[in-house]
Protein backbone atom coordinates (compact mmCIF):
# COMPACT_ATOMS: atom_id res chain seq x y z
CA UNK A 1 0.00 0.00 0.00
CA UNK A 2 0.90 3.87 -0.74
CA UNK A 3 -0.52 7.07 0.41
CA UNK A 4 -2.30 9.12 -2.10
CA UNK A 5 -1.94 13.11 -1.79
CA UNK A 6 -5.13 14.81 -1.28
CA UNK A 7 -4.65 17.23 -4.30
CA UNK A 8 -3.80 14.03 -6.35
CA UNK A 9 -5.79 13.96 -9.95
CA UNK A 10 -6.75 10.69 -10.95
CA UNK A 11 -6.36 10.15 -15.04
CA UNK A 12 -8.49 8.17 -17.20
CA UNK A 13 -6.50 4.72 -18.33
CA UNK A 14 -5.05 5.28 -21.96
CA UNK A 15 -5.98 2.26 -23.68
CA UNK A 16 -3.61 2.84 -26.52
CA UNK A 17 -0.63 2.67 -23.60
CA UNK A 18 -1.83 -1.20 -22.40
CA UNK A 19 -0.49 -4.23 -23.78
CA UNK A 20 -3.11 -5.53 -26.81
CA UNK A 21 -2.95 -9.03 -25.04
CA UNK A 22 -3.71 -7.68 -21.95
CA UNK A 23 -6.83 -5.78 -23.32
CA UNK A 24 -7.51 -9.38 -25.01
CA UNK A 25 -7.32 -11.04 -21.94
CA UNK A 26 -9.78 -8.40 -20.01
CA UNK A 27 -12.28 -9.30 -22.52
CA UNK A 28 -11.88 -12.60 -22.38
CA UNK A 29 -12.96 -12.71 -18.51
CA UNK A 30 -15.68 -10.17 -18.87
CA UNK A 31 -17.91 -12.82 -21.12
CA UNK A 32 -20.95 -11.14 -20.23
CA UNK A 33 -19.95 -8.13 -22.57
CA UNK A 34 -20.27 -10.62 -25.87
CA UNK A 35 -21.30 -14.01 -24.29
CA UNK A 36 -25.12 -12.45 -26.44
CA UNK A 37 -23.62 -12.09 -29.58
CA UNK A 38 -21.63 -15.10 -30.30
CA UNK A 39 -22.25 -17.09 -33.15
CA UNK A 40 -20.90 -20.42 -34.65
CA UNK A 41 -21.60 -20.08 -38.51
CA UNK A 42 -20.73 -23.60 -40.57
CA UNK A 43 -19.95 -21.97 -43.65
CA UNK A 44 -17.30 -19.77 -42.12
CA UNK A 45 -15.30 -18.00 -39.04
CA UNK A 46 -17.90 -16.23 -37.24
CA UNK A 47 -17.07 -12.37 -36.45
CA UNK A 48 -18.33 -9.58 -34.63
CA UNK A 49 -17.40 -6.27 -33.45
CA UNK A 50 -17.89 -5.83 -30.17
CA UNK A 51 -16.30 -2.66 -28.89
CA UNK A 52 -14.34 0.50 -31.18
CA UNK A 53 -12.29 3.28 -29.42
CA UNK A 54 -10.17 6.06 -30.89
CA UNK A 55 -7.07 3.70 -30.04
CA UNK A 56 -8.28 0.09 -31.10
CA UNK A 57 -10.89 -2.45 -32.51
CA UNK A 58 -11.97 -5.65 -29.97
CA UNK A 59 -13.49 -8.55 -32.09
CA UNK A 60 -15.12 -11.68 -31.38
CA UNK A 61 -14.54 -14.68 -33.08
CA UNK A 62 -16.12 -18.53 -33.08
CA UNK A 63 -14.75 -20.89 -34.87
CA UNK A 64 -16.11 -23.96 -35.58
CA UNK A 65 -13.32 -27.29 -36.14
CA UNK A 66 -11.58 -26.90 -39.30
CA UNK A 67 -12.51 -22.86 -40.02
CA UNK A 68 -9.70 -21.03 -40.72
CA UNK A 69 -8.44 -17.86 -42.42
CA UNK A 70 -6.55 -17.71 -45.55
CA UNK A 71 -2.54 -16.46 -45.13
CA UNK A 72 -3.13 -12.92 -44.31
CA UNK A 73 -1.30 -9.51 -42.84
CA UNK A 74 -3.30 -6.81 -41.08
CA UNK A 75 -1.55 -3.79 -43.10
CA UNK A 76 -0.41 -1.02 -40.68
CA UNK A 77 -2.49 -2.70 -37.52
CA UNK A 78 -0.50 -4.06 -34.45
CA UNK A 79 -2.59 -6.22 -31.94
CA UNK A 80 -3.15 -9.74 -30.24
CA UNK A 81 -5.38 -12.26 -30.12
CA UNK A 82 -6.26 -14.51 -27.33
CA UNK A 83 -7.96 -18.01 -27.19
CA UNK A 84 -11.08 -17.51 -25.03
CA UNK A 85 -12.10 -21.19 -25.17
CA UNK A 86 -10.95 -24.30 -27.70
CA UNK A 87 -7.65 -24.88 -29.12
CA UNK A 88 -6.37 -22.65 -32.48
CA UNK A 89 -3.44 -22.91 -34.44
CA UNK A 90 -0.98 -19.95 -35.77
CA UNK A 91 1.18 -20.43 -39.02
CA UNK A 92 3.53 -18.18 -39.29
CA UNK A 93 5.27 -17.22 -42.99
CA UNK A 94 8.30 -15.32 -42.76
CA UNK A 95 11.88 -14.70 -44.40
CA UNK A 96 14.88 -15.79 -42.66
CA UNK A 97 17.69 -13.00 -42.84
CA UNK A 98 19.79 -15.89 -44.79
CA UNK A 99 16.62 -15.51 -47.14
CA UNK A 100 14.94 -18.79 -46.75
CA UNK A 101 11.03 -19.23 -46.28
CA UNK A 102 10.46 -20.01 -43.08
CA UNK A 103 6.77 -21.37 -41.49
CA UNK A 104 6.69 -21.47 -37.77
CA UNK A 105 3.79 -23.18 -35.91
CA UNK A 106 1.95 -22.25 -32.67
CA UNK A 107 -0.59 -24.53 -31.28
CA UNK A 108 -2.71 -22.20 -28.75
CA UNK A 109 -4.89 -23.47 -25.74
CA UNK A 110 -7.44 -21.42 -23.46
CA UNK A 111 -5.83 -18.22 -22.36
CA UNK A 112 -3.02 -18.08 -24.91
CA UNK A 113 -2.04 -15.17 -26.76
CA UNK A 114 -0.10 -13.81 -29.97
CA UNK A 115 0.83 -10.84 -30.67
CA UNK A 116 1.43 -9.63 -34.80
CA UNK A 117 2.43 -6.19 -36.43
CA UNK A 118 3.23 -5.02 -40.16
CA UNK A 119 4.08 -7.60 -42.07
CA UNK A 120 3.37 -10.14 -39.89
CA UNK A 121 1.93 -13.22 -42.25
CA UNK A 122 0.06 -15.72 -40.80
CA UNK A 123 -2.96 -18.36 -40.69
CA UNK A 124 -5.28 -18.98 -38.13
CA UNK A 125 -7.20 -22.34 -37.78
CA UNK A 126 -9.77 -24.43 -35.70
CA UNK A 127 -7.69 -27.98 -36.17
CA UNK A 128 -10.15 -29.22 -33.05
CA UNK A 129 -12.43 -30.98 -32.82
CA UNK A 130 -14.61 -28.40 -30.59
CA UNK A 131 -15.48 -25.13 -31.30
CA UNK A 132 -13.44 -22.43 -30.19
CA UNK A 133 -13.89 -18.57 -29.30
CA UNK A 134 -11.03 -15.88 -29.58
CA UNK A 135 -10.86 -12.45 -28.77
CA UNK A 136 -9.10 -10.23 -31.37
CA UNK A 137 -7.41 -6.55 -30.37
CA UNK A 138 -6.72 -4.38 -33.86
CA UNK A 139 -4.88 -0.86 -33.60
CA UNK A 140 -4.07 1.85 -36.08
CA UNK A 141 -5.42 0.79 -39.38
CA UNK A 142 -8.07 -1.64 -37.54
CA UNK A 143 -9.12 -5.07 -38.79
CA UNK A 144 -7.44 -4.56 -42.13
CA UNK A 145 -6.77 -8.71 -43.73
CA UNK A 146 -4.35 -8.33 -47.15
CA UNK A 147 -4.17 -11.85 -48.53
CA UNK A 148 -0.67 -13.48 -49.63
CA UNK A 149 0.21 -16.76 -50.87
CA UNK A 150 3.00 -19.33 -49.60
CA UNK A 151 5.82 -19.07 -52.31
CA UNK A 152 8.30 -22.50 -50.78
CA UNK A 153 11.29 -20.33 -52.29
CA UNK A 154 10.85 -17.02 -51.37
CA UNK A 155 8.22 -16.88 -48.66
CA UNK A 156 4.92 -15.25 -48.48
CA UNK A 157 4.01 -13.00 -51.53
CA UNK A 158 1.01 -10.33 -51.45
CA UNK A 159 -1.96 -11.45 -53.46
Amino acid sequence: MFAVPDNTVALAENTALRHPVRVALEYAAERERWRDRLRYDPDRRFSTLIDRTEAEEVWLMGWLPGQHTDLHDHGPSTGAFTVVSGRLSETVARVAPDGRAISEYHDLGTGQSRVFGPGYVHQVRNAGSDPAISIHVYRVGGRVMRPYHLDPLSGPVRD
